[in-house]
């Protein structure tokens, strides 16, 4: 790859990384919630997410997705309800006084948010859809596939995980404020609104017209 071609996806990186979005929304929940370090499993479970969905697209099956109907209302629809199920828990989620050091008592496990990252990126046919339209740009069709695809991810991966961990960072910032059972419960509320309004946005993302 050609150094000025991987400049040029290295700023259009930065853009789509720092571009508001479910991933944004679920980092700066899980650091107002859980602090930085917790929140980590979190971007990586994201970066999971985002690594399949640049492989789907790097080899051509998010192309099917953005050509079939089918395929493409199925994922939209399953990323969407898997949103709105994800904020309306984090909206009736119960909450109590937490200590600057301590995760509140309802926290997910490891596991789970890890789990809840990935899901979230993966489920995401905007990223799919956005990716198939992007990455072709980038790649030069006589050369090899997966050197190009390895040097693309590694680089989009690198860009999201610090710019992820830039949101949960800035929320994390917060928790001394936001330490009340009442702040919790508005926090909740708030981050949970905005994972459903994401997740109802998905319902009404069109599949690109054929050219």
């Amino acid at each position: 790859m050609d150094l000025n071609t991987w400049l040029a996806f290295f700023f259009a990186a930065w853009i789509i990384a720092v571009s508001p979005g479910s991933g944004a929304v679920l980092s700066m929940s899980h650091g107002l919630l859980y602090g930085l370090r917790q929140a980590s499993p979190t971007i990586w479970g994201l970066q999971l997410g985002l690594l399949l969905v640049l492989v789907v697209a790097g080899v051509g099956v998010g192309s099917l997705l953005a050509a079939s109907p089918w395929a493409f209302n199925v994922v939209k629809v399953v990323g969407a309800v898997y949103l709105i199920y994800l904020g309306w828990s984090q909206w009736r989620s119960s909450t109590g006084p937490v200590t600057e050091d301590s995760a509140p008592a309802t926290a997910l496990s490891l596991r789970r948010r890890v789990l809840t990252g990935f899901l979230t990126n993966a489920t995401n046919p905007k990223g799919i859809i956005f990716m198939v339209a992007v990455l072709p740009q980038f790649m030069t069709p006589s050369r090899p596939l997966w050197p190009q695809l390895l040097i693309l991810a590694a680089t989009m991966l690198a860009i999201d995980t610090t710019v992820m961990h830039g949101y949960a960072a800035s929320a994390s910032a917060l928790r001394r404020l936001m330490r009340s059972p009442r702040a919790l419960r508005i926090q909740n509320r708030v981050f949970g609104g905005l994972l459903m309004a994401v997740g109802c946005g998905l319902f009404f993302v069109q599949r690109a017209a054929p050219v």
